[in-house]
């Protein structure tokens, strides 16, 4: 059985197949154009005139705003707490814009896992993750790596 609190789980407890689901924050417009005018200072995302002029018809977050509202509830629902490093992930993509008070939510679909052969003290677990809107639409897509512990290391045999 998964354990409940992610503090508690390890590599065994993440097997191709596995489906989470978590998460939910409503983002308004004065978070996005704050986070907008700091990290990504662009029309679409600062200035609601100009915005309901361009070609999103108004104010949408940052793609990296979406990512960052994602790797919070990534990090508070799925990953252990004594997770390790990622070595990077791959196809960020951006199907549709958030708007103000849109309400996101995480899946995140396991599909692959792999014991290290080298470092016998944790696995490669491979995900797609997607960022759903309140209308089941899919905001962010991105597939991760993470490296997370075993529970029982098997004996190191030098490969990679």
């Amino acid at each position: 059985m998964l354990p409940a609190n992610p503090a508690d789980r390890r590599f065994e407890d993440y097997p191709v197949g596995t489906v989470f689901e978590f998460g939910s924050v409503t983002l308004t417009q004065d978070e996005i154009v704050a986070f907008a005018r700091q990290f990504d200072p662009q029309d679409m995302h600062t200035d609601p005139a100009l915005a309901t002029a361009g070609p999103h018809g108004g104010i949408i977050a940052s793609g990296w705003q979406t990512m960052g509202v994602m790797m919070r509830m990534f990090t508070d629902h799925y990953l252990p707490k004594n997770g390790l490093a990622s070595p990077g992930v791959d196809e960020v993509r951006w199907p549709r814009p958030v708007r103000p008070g849109d309400t996101l939510r995480v899946r995140v679909t396991v599909t692959d896992a792999r014991r290290s052969r080298s470092k016998p003290d944790r696995g490669l677990v491979n995900a797609f993750v997607e960022v759903l809107n309140q209308r089941d639409e899919p905001v962010l897509t991105v597939k991760p790596i993470n490296m997370i512990r075993t529970r029982t290391p098997l004996p190191a045999s030098g490969d990679a």
